[in-house]
């Protein structure tokens, strides 16, 4: 199996509480806090370790809220590699409001990266062995040019990594415009600024995801369809998977579970049509829950088998 490695350039302490309901002016008495780690590539990392594998995070930390994340991730059983910056990690906010069932996600922006702590992250990167999965996924931190992130991936690549990207807007784009991306998973939105042109019809997303294919942007090409599950694209085939039917508490995580569990399923050697079987499964399983909590293994593969029995 090859080995799997995340990188999260900003990564978070993530808070989830819930309320009775939300209004202006009074105070809002609110649930203990739940803290849990946060940051794309850390829940891709996440949610690996839940489904059973292993995977490395790569992060930086600071202060006492980067210390309280790192401590976290361990007691989840992540292997962590991390450098201290001098900004602290931020912190985000989730409440869930009794009353209506909805939830409000307070983001905060994320800690500042000087070129010195950049450049030991893209050290962190060269250390990685040579064949191994590197998943690049979140948000660039505040001052972070793309042209920083289209470097390290140049670099990630020439010492012999295979990159998953999942990011959106400029980041993407260049990532894509790079190339050599072993997979990409924008939604039906991101892909269409991508190619510049509105995706009205289902052949248009297909044709759209097979020219970043046919550019050498990305080897696989992976459409995020919401309720409607996900297209996948790659040189020889493309079909869609539809998710089963289940009662959503949030879509928090589901995105990085669903990441987490393609990744997983591509270190194995799997052809495209299970890995996305089990990514849909994944970002379902992980919609059955409140908060920002990932899939849990047992959820993920009662939705794994109903897909392989419907959707073959």
């Amino acid at each position: 199996m090859t080995q799997i490695f995340t990188l999260t350039l900003a990564p978070s302490l993530d808070s989830a509480t819930t309320t009775a309901k939300i209004y202006p002016e009074g105070k809002l008495r609110c649930t203990s806090p739940i803290f849990e780690p946060g940051g794309g590539g850390i829940n891709v990392a996440r949610a690996i370790v839940h489904l059973g594998g292993q995977a490395t995070a790569l992060f930086p930390i600071g202060g006492p809220t980067g210390a309280h994340l790192a401590e976290l991730l361990k007691e989840d059983g992540i292997t962590i590699s991390t450098l201290e910056t001098q900004d602290w990690t931020r912190q985000n906010l989730h409440v869930h409001t009794d009353s209506t069932g909805e939830q409000y996600r307070f983001v905060m922006p994320g800690a500042r990266l000087t070129s010195e702590e950049f450049s030991r992250i893209e050290q962190l990167v060269e250390k990685i062995p040579s064949g191994s999965l590197l998943v690049i996924s979140g948000s660039l931190p505040p001052g972070t040019d793309v042209s920083s992130l289209t470097s390290l991936i140049q670099k990630a690549q020439k010492s012999g990594l295979k990159c998953i990207l999942d990011s959106s807007g400029k980041a993407l784009s260049a990532g894509l415009e790079l190339g050599g991306l072993a997979l990409v998973k924008p939604n039906q939105n991101e892909l269409a600024a991508l190619v510049g042109y509105d995706l009205d019809e289902p052949d248009a997303v297909v044709d759209a995801a097979r020219s970043i294919i046919s550019q050498g942007g990305a080897e696989r090409v992976v459409v995020s369809l919401g309720p409607q599950g996900a297209l996948a694209v790659d040189k020889y085939e493309s079909f869609q998977v539809v998710p089963p039917p289940v009662k959503k508490m949030s879509t928090v995580g589901a995105g990085d579970s669903m990441v987490g569990a393609m990744t997983l399923k591509l270190s194995t050697g799997a052809d495209l049509r299970d890995i996305v079987r089990y990514g849909v499964a994944a970002g379902s399983a992980a919609t059955l829950n409140l908060g920002t909590r990932l899939c849990s293994n047992e959820d993920t593969q009662r939705f794994y088998n109903y897909l392989c029995r419907n959707n073959k």
